[in-house]
């Protein structure tokens, strides 16, 4: 009869071995997916900030192209200004208003 039940006992130890085995196993394979799930989580975020920094420094280009445009409306502004003060002094004179 002891030798029987320690072969029981012998068994159980076995399966529970084999069980504790078997769940650190299929712990392991969950970390490795939470891993591989981490690292596409992160490669898809260094993607994203890399398009982020690309579309900031276009925007920062359109923005100083927009400013040179800016810049050259006003000088264009003053200089038809200035034409238009020379035309109507011109037609002052002309008209003998002056």
């Amino acid at each position: 009869m002891k030798k029987l039940t320690l072969a029981g006992i012998a068994m159980a130890t076995v399966v529970a071995t084999g069980c504790a085995s078997q769940q650190n196993g299929d712990a392991m394979d969950t970390a490795d997916d939470a891993m591989d799930t981490a690292t596409d989580a992160q490669n898809t975020a260094d993607g994203a900030q890399s398009s982020a920094d690309s579309a900031q420094t276009r925007a920062d280009e359109a923005y100083d192209l927009a400013q040179e445009a800016l810049e050259r409306a006003k000088n264009a502004e003053q200089s038809a200004e200035e034409a238009n003060e020379r035309a109507r002094r011109m037609l002052d004179r002309a008209t003998g208003k002056e």
